[in-house]
């Protein structure tokens, strides 16, 4: 008997191995790849310059970033809350407004007004994931020779095109296929940030919120700016949460702690370490870690897991459209279940198809991961402060919390979202209104 229940915990623990891994390959592509266009965009944004006292405010910046707003906002606390196994924003709609009767349509209201922009902002930035993810990638071949440069585009429109086309596969069977090199490339990025730390130690004094502070203090307007460059390391958040059906809430904990988590925060601290080195390796601060022969194979890695950082919101995207088919806020469109085994897998070819195209034209059109980046953040920026007002209305509504200990909480949420978009703000004019044009088309 006892060898038995020793196989089937086995099998558990190989299926929750598994379920894990193909997490990896769905889930977090999104926020893994961050350090690729990240540090140099808050230097951007802040208007300050690569001395040791900015580098460790922009590190420490980046570092506490994850920690509030994926540890503890997300993971903490609104990844508890989910609608029969599904995450999202529209799930929390979906808890804090029932309908009156079975089969009836979400109740218009404020709630679900804030509910339906939040979500449209998030598929109108969504837009711009997959194709900043790929060109600051395949930018890495304009280290390895300048004269490469003008292939940039025309290889991330073809890498582009063969994502969309796979993902008639199903979430679980790209997550297989992709789990592995994303455990590869997390792997890869703690090692090189390993290594620029053990080099520069002094970077590590960036783990101390004060340096944060401090560089706000220094720099006045340009140091909350900085804020609009911060919030491209947490963009894939809204994404992960979405993409919580997928897998359940268990694999991605084990996966973020376990893994991600700490290669980010090696990657962003080695990243810093390396403009302590030099300041001029500001102008491609993650590919300046691999130097040599590295470089190249870093260059396919990453373009690799820019290829699958897409699918985290690609996925997440299917998932929203298909909640709000559900509560009657979107025309009913073909919807695949791709799993037998997870009812909230789901692919649908409509949504695949415009989200292809508009990647397509992004790229065409801004040429470069920086001019991305500055249209990048905004719109998903106003998805996440939408988020924590659903959050509000399930915890005091539902969960029938403590009304001093639920507005205290989600005070906190709110003034990070609301500082999220208030430095986003300047983006607007330079492509911002993008990802807010098509939201407002949704």
């Amino acid at each position: 008997m006892s060898a038995v229940v020793q196989s089937a915990r086995r099998s558990r623990s190989k299926a929750s191995s598994a379920l894990t891994v193909a997490a990896l390959g769905v889930v977090f592509g999104d926020i893994g790849t961050s350090p690729l266009y990240t540090m140099k965009s808050c230097f951007t944004f802040a208007g300050a310059t690569p001395v040791f006292s900015d580098i460790l405010g922009i590190c420490s910046f980046l570092v506490w970033a994850l920690v509030i707003v994926v540890c503890i906002k997300y993971i903490g606390f609104i990844m508890r809350v989910d609608h029969d196994g599904e995450g999202g924003i529209l799930a929390l709609l979906a808890l804090a407004a029932k309908p009156p009767r079975s089969g009836a349509l979400v109740a218009a209201g404020t709630l679900t007004f804030i509910v339906v922009v939040g979500a449209a902002m998030l598929l109108g930035d969504g837009m711009i994931t997959p194709a900043i993810s790929v060109i600051s990638a395949i930018e890495g071949i304009e280290v390895v020779s300048p004269g490469l440069q003008p292939w940039v585009v025309p290889i991330s429109v073809v890498v582009l095109i063969v994502l969309f086309v796979i993902q008639v596969r199903g979430t679980e069977k790209v997550g297989r296929l992709f789990g592995p090199a994303m455990v590869a490339w997390f792997l890869a990025i703690a090692v090189a940030g390993t290594i620029a730390i053990v080099a520069h130690p002094a970077v590590l004094e960036a783990l101390d919120p004060r340096q944060a502070i401090a560089f706000s203090g220094r720099h006045g307007i340009g140091g909350f700016l900085v804020l609009g460059g911060v919030v491209l390391a947490v963009t894939g958040v809204e994404a992960l949460y979405a993409d919580l059906s997928h897998f359940g809430r268990p694999p991605i904990v084990r996966a973020w702690f376990g893994l991600v988590f700490p290669s980010l925060v090696l990657s962003y601290l080695g990243e810093g370490a390396g403009l302590i080195a030099n300041p001029h390796n500001l102008d491609n601060p993650f590919y300046t870690l691999t130097p040599g022969w590295t470089l190249i194979p870093m260059v396919v890695l990453a373009t690799v897991a820019t290829v699958i950082a897409s699918q985290a919101l690609i996925s997440g995207a299917f998932t929203l459209v298909e909640q709000a088919i559900a509560l009657g806020l979107a025309p009913r469109m073909e919807v695949r279940h791709t799993s037998r085994r997870i009812h909230g897998q789901v692919y649908v070819p409509a949504i695949s198809a415009g989200l292809a195209i508009g990647c397509v034209l992004l790229a065409i059109t801004f040429q470069s991961s920086n001019r991305l980046a500055a249209a990048f953040g905004l719109a998903v920026s106003m998805t996440m402060l939408a988020t924590s007002l659903a959050y509000l209305a399930v915890i005091t509504r539902v969960q029938h919390w403590n009304k001093l200990a639920a507005y205290s909480l989600v005070g906190v949420f709110v003034l990070i979202d609301g500082s999220f978009v208030l430095a986003g703000l300047p983006k607007f004019l330079d492509g911002g209104w993008l990802p807010i044009a098509v939201s407002i088309v949704l």
